[in-house]
């Protein structure tokens, strides 16, 4: 997984759309079965805004933005579905977003500005990774075993992450998605 270097008056943070239960205790369960060292630090999600390091002065500024950006985003329904896998250029194993896309296009769009603006790494692709940095078997067992997974909630919020010391992702802040 990339962690951007962070300095100690800086945080490391991450915007996304999370996965509730009950099939949220079962990608970290499965996660987990698969040997995937992040099952226990990466609750299940869609990623918005990827691993970012910002000044601890700047979080106020950070959580307007991300207020604003909600406030003017309705709550949309997501529709997973299936397996994906991003091999031979990285080791990771995902559920697809097969409704939903487009939205969650537009969430890391408005998200990825303003204060938060950056240079992605890689182009976006709205998904839910179940596995990742585990040898080549495993990856095909998750591929396999998620082949025919489906999942469908409303997604009425996003959230503000922080990686601490002990290499854990956790809620910070939620933001309701209200718009129109």
């Amino acid at each position: 997984m990339y962690l951007p270097e962070r300095g100690t008056a800086q945080a490391r943070i991450g915007v996304s759309v999370p996965v509730p239960d009950p099939w949220a205790t079962e990608l970290q369960a499965a996660r987990r079965s698969f040997g995937d060292p992040y099952a226990d630090a990466i609750p299940p999600h869609v990623t918005v805004v990827g691993p970012t390091v910002v000044d601890n002065s700047a979080l106020p500024a950070v959580w307007d933005h991300l207020e604003k950006v909600a406030r003017e985003t309705p709550p949309f329904r997501l529709h997973l579905r299936g397996s994906g896998s991003f091999r031979p250029v990285s080791p990771v194993v995902f559920i697809n977003v097969v409704d939903g896309i487009a939205e969650c296009e537009q969430l890391e769009l408005a998200s990825r500005s303003g204060v938060l603006a950056q240079q992605a790494r890689f182009n976006y692709h709205p998904h839910v990774t179940v596995a990742h940095d585990v040898p080549g078997d495993s990856l095909d067992q998750a591929f396999a075993q998620f082949a025919r997974f489906e999942a469908e909630f409303d997604v009425t919020a996003l959230w503000q992450y922080e990686h601490g010391d002990d290499g854990v992702w956790r809620p910070q802040r939620e933001f309701p998605l209200r718009g129109a």
